[in-house]
């Protein structure tokens, strides 16, 4: 399978001219009656050597984690950082390499993270504060050095948990307040996902790869305070809760089809089918209640994924003009 970074290489190499890349790009649009931007492509995966390769690294990865731990828990999450800048070297730099991209990223940030934490005898606000400003530093320089579109999205979480810490450490009023501040974290990194996503409406290069994973994590940081808040968690259900869920939702959904990103529903579903289930087993569904919500909003997302593009002109064109520009056009 060929991405469009790849076609693009081959275009700068003279091997393809910019005007047939074009043709052949329309005709894909015509052929799936729509345009390319619709189809919210990313790269996952090339081949099954990308499976085969990320489940070596993992087993390597844990392994050697599992061995250092002996001696220090810190130490191995940094030696487990280290190995997996060091495999990215050679499968992501030189192999370019789709998955075993993404799960070298997230192991290389996640550890640098994990290992500030634990250097800490007792975890505080300060740890985490360290935390999140020297995983973003990692996070940065993992993108400099290899451009894995996930890296942004991981280097604007670790920024969010920095700040979070910060905050509640200069304020220790705000300890009280994490979900309003995991909230704003949520809307700040969806509103850089719209400027990634605006800055390549035609979603022809990798930019709107970076945008679809900062839609991926702004999702749940935003849907996850507002359920935490409603008490559906701790089992404090009712029918206004009910309402309020299905009206998120909704709001999800059109925001969605407006902005063109599934991810971005997609990334909160489990919230909305945990907080239904727990719902309907307050009204005597117990046991059940999972395969009613299961078939509701199976039922409905199919629904939508089969008129989807046809929703989502209605829906934009009511826009006024000055929004319409800045989202992908319909067909």
């Amino acid at each position: 399978m060929y991405t469009d970074d790849d076609l693009e290489q081959a275009v700068n190499k003279g091997i393809f001219s910019p005007s047939a890349l074009a043709q052949f790009r329309e005709f894909i649009a015509q052929r799936n009656h729509s345009p390319s931007a619709d189809e919210e492509d990313f790269r996952l995966i090339t081949s099954f050597n990308d499976i085969f390769v990320v489940i070596a690294c993992m087993l390597l990865l844990l392994s050697a984690g599992w061995v250092i731990q002996g001696i220090h828990s810190a130490l191995a999450t940094i030696v487990v950082a280290g190995i997996s800048w060091l495999l990215a070297e050679f499968f992501v730099l030189k192999r370019k390499m789709a998955l075993p991209a993404i799960v070298l990223l997230v192991s290389f940030v996640a550890n640098v993270f994990a290992s500030v934490v634990l250097l800490f005898d007792f975890p505080s606000e300060n740890a985490f504060m360290l935390a999140g400003l020297i995983a973003t530093a990692a996070a940065w320089l993992h993108w400099r050095r290899f451009h894995v579109p996930i890296t942004v999205a991981a280097g604007a979480a670790t920024a969010v948990a920095f700040v979070m810490a910060l905050l509640v450490s200069v304020f220790p009023a705000l300890k009280g307040m994490l979900n309003s501040l995991m909230l704003l974290g949520g809307i700040a990194i969806f509103l850089l996902a719209m400027r990634w996503d605006m800055a390549d409406l035609k979603r022809l290069s990798g930019k709107a790869d970076v945008a679809f994973w900062l839609h991926l994590t702004a999702a749940p940081l935003i849907v996850h305070p507002v359920f935490s808040n409603l008490g559906i968690f701790e089992g404090q259900q009712s029918t206004m809760s009910l309402g309020i869920v299905l009206a998120l939702y909704l709001v999800l959904t059109v925001i969605s089809l407006v902005i063109d990103r599934r991810a971005f529903m997609v990334s909160s579903l489990i919230y909305v089918l945990a907080a239904l289930t727990q719902l309907l087993d307050t009204y005597g569904l117990a046991g059940d209640s999972f395969a009613y919500v299961g078939v509701l909003i199976g039922f409905s997302l199919l629904l939508l994924s089969g008129f989807w593009h046809k929703a989502r002109r209605g829906l934009v064109q009511t826009l006024p003009a000055r929004l319409q520009a800045r989202v992908p056009s319909v067909a």
